[in-house]
């Protein structure tokens, strides 16, 4: 049986222009049957790069650029980088053109939700409190529970309807793009994640289903999910 060929986004460069991604994902792919492809930003043939995935992961990170949702600065706002964000952008755009399956993980969610026409919002404590902890001081992975709409994609990939998943980001779909549909919440009301009913397989998460998947199978099977339906792809494509 081939494997199929996952894209996964990398951070963008660091001072010394190295390009870095945290080995879970790679990890989690690979446990799912998948063949990583690390993609960092700049690429500038994504019409050869798609033809050859089989799907796409969109990774975590920093922060988007809060001009590209008319959104407002923040002190908190950090890692911005303009060249990741283009190529990001323009990937979500093509996967929706192309039908390839997507998995957005947080900033990959909101990368989906900006580049679809959605908004963020650009710190949550300001807007809901810290009853909730997203993530914890100074920027460190924290838990909550999530409620997972019943009757979603997203549940019956999880096989559960709550879920308390490592957490770790500031900001969260606010507008949701047209298209998207919301299908988890956290307590506080935060968006956790949405599902695009028109494309076969288009999932955004707010957490980090890579950080727990080794331990946690409900997190695990989003990425089975990914590659099995990454495979089907490649199979038909094949015929």
């Amino acid at each position: 049986m081939n494997q199929p060929l996952i894209g996964i986004t990398t951070y963008g460069r660091d001072d010394n222009g190295a390009f870095s991604l945290p080995g879970a994902y790679v990890d989690a792919v690979r446990r799912a049957g998948g063949i990583p492809i690390l993609i960092p930003p700049g690429e500038p043939n994504l019409s050869q790069l798609l033809a050859h995935l089989d799907g796409l992961i969109l990774a975590g990170g920093g922060d988007l650029d809060p001009a590209l949702y008319d959104g407002r600065h923040h002190e908190t706002i950090y890692m911005l980088d303009a060249e990741r964000d283009g190529s990001e952008l323009e990937l979500v755009r093509r996967v929706v053109d192309n039908d390839l399956p997507t998995l957005g993980i947080c900033r990959g969610a909101q990368v989906i939700n900006v580049a679809l026409g959605g908004t963020l919002v650009e710190h949550l404590p300001d807007e809901v409190g810290d009853d909730v902890q997203h993530r914890l001081p100074p920027r460190r992975p924290a838990r909550h529970t999530v409620a997972i709409q019943p009757n979603s994609q997203l549940a019956a990939i999880l096989a559960t309807h709550q879920i308390e998943p490592a957490s770790w980001h500031h900001q969260a779909i606010r507008r949701p793009a047209p298209g998207l549909t919301v299908v988890a919440q956290a307590p506080d009301g935060t968006i956790e994640a949405a599902e695009k009913a028109d494309h076969p397989w288009l999932v955004a998460v707010q957490w980090h289903p890579e950080i727990t998947a080794a331990e946690d199978p409900a997190q695990q099977r989003l990425f089975d999910a990914l590659v099995e339906v990454a495979r089907e792809r490649a199979t038909q494509r094949a015929s």
